[in-house]
């Protein structure tokens, strides 16, 4: 599994774009945890408006094995959360790091941050 080079990534297996012009970066899961969760039956993402704290829990996804706390990888203002992933799920696991991304961020700080081979060793190990 090779993951895009232009993201960075979490531990907690979460994705984040760089940041546009307006600081806003767009986050989601990664391949690797969409394929450990299995079939997501159930999205709960924060609100449009809400601040996130990088670390933090800020949602939840459900699929048919569990349920797994969603964590912000920055800290700032949600600006947009992706309805398509609420109407259907399915779309994080078929398209996690293209129609499957989760919400959008202006980012005032970040959190522990990976490069994608850094992300690789880490889900190796």
């Amino acid at each position: 599994m090779s993951n895009p080079q232009h993201l960075q990534y979490t531990e907690e297996h979460e994705w984040l774009t760089a940041a546009d012009a307006d600081g806003v970066s767009t986050i989601g899961i990664t391949q690797h945890a969409a394929d450990a969760l299995g079939d997501i039956v159930y999205v709960q993402l924060p609100e449009v408006g809400a601040a996130v704290t990088a670390g933090e829990t800020c949602g939840e996804l459900e699929s048919t094995k569990s349920v797994s706390d969603l964590y912000s990888p920055v800290t700032g203002e949600v600006t947009e959360v992706n309805q398509d992933v609420v109407d259907d799920n399915g779309l994080v696991n078929s398209a996690p790091f293209e129609g499957g991304w989760l919400f959008k961020v202006r980012v005032e700080a970040t959190g522990k941050l990976l490069s994608a081979a850094e992300y690789d060793a880490f889900v190796k190990a």
